[in-house]
């Protein structure tokens, strides 16, 4: 259970809070008047307070147990993200479903990189029979290197319009991410990231539903909290 002891204002203020600046492309001072409207007063650096604290802890319980399986055919792409006037790189992953498999932040785009998150999405989900990517040397590089260290074959398909699928799924996150004006820190961007793709993935369905509930994506982001 997420521990909210210690805050003034109810748990499910904060976690109002922390989903609509997840959810929808909004600035901290856009919620900050939101939440004035409906009677609470909260400074628009509480509600970042807040993001950074719980954003890490609901991914945590979204992935021990209640993030569905996804495919074995994997779609790997890496997107751009600007930190203190800087661009950052976003690697991130799909099955052919559509179904989000994993991301990481990194300042460089290489080899190393590439292969980190790779071995992030392996030990989540296992390895995949097929990946396809762009004609990034870089990630094929990666690739090679973990099918020599596994003895596991993996299918090495650079097919652009197959990558649509991970590249239209970039602009989700982007749009989103396109109003809070740019992050001041690597680990800042880090921790709001992992609080917006928690969110869009809950929205694709990939969250297991405890007893088989129908519940909103409101409601299934909530719930990582009970």
């Amino acid at each position: 259970m997420i521990d909210f002891k210690g805050h003034r204002v109810e748990k499910d203020i904060i976690l109002t809070g922390v989903r609509w600046y997840l959810a929808y492309p909004l600035s901290y001072r856009n919620l900050e008047e939101m939440m004035a409207e409906r009677g609470v007063e909260v400074d628009h650096s509480n509600i970042y307070r807040w993001v950074q604290k719980f954003s890490p802890q609901l991914e945590a319980v979204f992935r021990n147990g209640r993030k569905r399986p996804v495919g074995q055919s994997w779609r790997m792409d890496e997107t751009y993200i600007k930190i203190k006037g800087q661009w950052r790189y976003l690697y991130r992953a799909v099955d052919k479903e559509g179904q989000t498999i994993d991301f990481l932040l990194t300042a460089r785009r290489d080899k190393k990189a590439a292969k980190r998150f790779l071995r992030k999405a392996i030990g989540q989900h296992g390895l995949p029979g097929k990946i396809t990517i762009d004609k990034s040397g870089a990630n094929t590089a990666a690739i090679e290197a973990l099918v020599e260290e596994t003895d596991h074959a993996i299918e090495i398909r650079q097919i652009k319009y197959l990558n649509n699928l991970v590249e239209q799924d970039h602009r989700a996150i982007k749009r989103i991410v396109r109003p809070m004006l740019g992050f001041q820190s690597f680990r800042s961007a880090r921790i709001t990231l992992q609080g917006v793709e928690l969110m869009h993935m809950i929205k694709k369905g990939q969250m297991i539903m405890i007893d088989g509930q129908s519940l909103s994506a409101a409601e299934r982001f909530y719930s990582l909290a009970a």
